[in-house]
């Protein structure tokens, strides 16, 4: 898979941090506790053995993921975006009609999407459904709920 995948600074450094994390902390200390847990004899009954060699698993799986998606990295500024419509990076303030509620929503990467924050993945429905709108764009959007109307107020690039 070469595409690439797009993602904010933050999400990129985000991405980095944790892979320096794995490498230089996590994989150093599952090595020392699989060398420890076969200090402890019989390797077949040795459930710490077993446990750090999983670990040992996921730490290494986790390292060609995050080496992958690092490879394949689009960085994206929205600063740098000069567009008044909605596309990755975006802010978009809308207004949900049937609750008469604003939300504001930054349209990120999947890795970096976190809906307290208020950051949706560029693949969720309702980042899928914003992308290309303009403010006062009226957004039809099926979530699990049902069927959610919004209206664009603002969107800014920072």
């Amino acid at each position: 898979m070469s595409d690439s995948i797009p993602m904010t600074k933050e999400g990129y450094d985000r991405l980095q941090e944790e892979l320096k994390n794995l490498i230089r902390v996590e994989r150093p200390k599952v090595v020392q506790d699989i060398a420890e847990a076969r200090s402890h004899g019989d390797l077949s009954e040795n459930a710490e053995y077993d446990a750090a060699k999983d670990r040992q698993g996921f730490i290494e799986g986790r390292i060609k993921e995050l080496n992958d998606k690092i490879a394949r990295a689009q960085v994206i500024n929205p600063s740098e975006l000069n567009t008044d419509k909605v596309v990755f990076g975006a802010k978009v303030t809308m207004f949900d009609v049937d609750s008469g509620n604003e939300v504001t929503y930054q349209i990120v990467g999947e890795d970096e999407a976190e809906i307290k924050d208020g950051k949706i993945s560029v693949t969720s429905p309702v980042g899928k459904a914003l992308i290309g709108h303009l403010i006062d764009d009226e957004v039809r959007i099926r979530v699990p709920s049902g069927l959610r109307i919004y209206e664009i107020i603002d969107i800014k690039y920072e």
